[in-house]
């Protein structure tokens, strides 16, 4: 079933402990970020409110009792989006509370045995695929009907192999 719309955010808003990410695109094309992805790729400061209703919402998870995080898989080097992500996107979603981990898999020789799609997990046990087109632009939202053990395998893997945000840009700095 695909799931858009109102649709697509009474089911996100529905689950009642933990909502998780699996995040493997190099780059996103949304719509909504066109306009700061330019800004930021010319150097230009970050706006004040830059992402400021995901921040309400996670916020109101929190102050719910409900959780929510993701792994984020990069290679090096990485895309002008990943870039964006990690100086603008990510420390004010942290900052709001979403537990955000990095995997970077640039010298993967071992090959993890991961999904390379994007995909939600709500509470271990509903998987939604966001499917998208080579060039990041989302094709749609699907509410996945198949057995789910796959998905708690891959979410295990991410986190056992991932790093925290923060110490990934360690590196960085």
């Amino acid at each position: 079933m695909l799931l858009d719309g109102d649709e697509w955010r009474r089911t996100f808003d529905a689950f009642q402990r933990e909502a998780w990410r699996f995040e493997a695109q190099p780059t996103y094309t949304m719509p909504k970020e066109t306009e700061n992805v330019a800004r930021f790729l010319r150097g230009e400061p970050k706006p004040a409110e830059h992402n400021s209703r995901w921040h309400e919402r996670v916020h109101g998870y929190l102050a719910s009792g409900r959780s929510i995080g993701r792994v984020r898989v990069v290679r090096q080097p990485l895309t002008d989006y990943q870039r964006y992500q990690f100086a603008w996107g990510i420390p004010g979603n942290i900052q709001a509370g979403e537990e955000i981990r990095v995997l970077d898999v640039t010298h993967d020789d071992y090959g993890l045995p991961l999904s390379g799609t994007d995909w939600w997990l709500f509470d271990e046990t509903q998987v939604v695929h966001l499917n998208f087109r080579p060039d990041g632009t989302q094709i749609n939202r699907e509410l996945f009907a198949g057995e789910i053990s796959p998905y708690l395998e891959w979410k295990r893997i991410a986190l056992s192999h991932s790093v925290p945000f923060s110490e990934y840009v360690k590196e960085f700095e």
